[in-house]
């Protein structure tokens, strides 16, 4: 067992994609993050159970902070998602139910609903895959979702996630339904792969 302190460990705090900058949530986000989910409560509301009621700026403020503090603790990996040359607020991602004797990270995601269909999370995903396995030593990286889900679900299909499993009537959902959850995962061999696929389609 890894009896390195998470807190000791050293690591980037941003990094950036082909459009996007990805950091780690920052004091004075508030505002921006709660215009977002103001915009797309009823485009989350079905997936997201903190959205289920619209929150003041004040308690976005609050959560943001929080999420700051557990981030630099290393027990959570929240990622804001900023369009490098507007500065936009796109939503959010980031590396979750950490387990760091693996180590072990699963992906959530949120995009903004006016800035959706347009890839941004797909980039943003590829871009935390990315930073797990080759900054982070990810030994397996999970993303999970409602079956029902399709656009999180296209998300790790597009990536190259493997479906390992339906946990059946695993949760209630948002709504009080039984929810059947997918499970996608990659291991580094899968990593690899797909790196490799994404090389050699480049080069053709």
């Amino acid at each position: 067992m890894d009896t390195f302190p998470p807190i000791l460990r050293d690591f980037p705090h941003q990094f950036e994609t082909e459009r996007l900058l990805i950091r780690l949530p920052l004091p004075g986000d508030g505002v921006y993050v709660n215009e977002a989910i103001h915009e797309s409560l009823d485009h989350l509301k079905p997936w997201m159970l903190w959205a289920q009621n619209p929150p003041t700026i004040e308690e976005t403020e609050i959560n943001v902070r929080q999420a700051h503090c557990h981030f630099l603790e290393r027990v959570d990996l929240r990622f804001h998602l900023f369009e490098k040359k507007t500065k936009r607020f796109i939503g959010s991602s980031g590396l979750h139910q950490i387990d760091w004797n693996i180590p072990k990270f699963e992906i959530g995601y949120w995009c903004r609903v006016s800035e959706s269909g347009k890839g941004y999370i797909t980039e943003a995903v590829r871009g935390l895959t990315v930073f797990a396995f080759e900054i982070l030593g990810a030994k397996r990286v999970e993303i999970r979702c409602d079956e029902r889900n399709i656009r999180s679900r296209k998300v790790a299909e597009r990536l190259g996630y493997r479906l390992e499993g339906v946990l059946r009537n695993h949760r209630l959902a948002v709504d009080d339904r039984l929810e059947n959850t997918c499970v996608y995962a990659m291991t580094p061999d899968d990593f690899r792969f797909q790196s490799s696929r994404q090389r050699v389609s480049a080069s053709q």
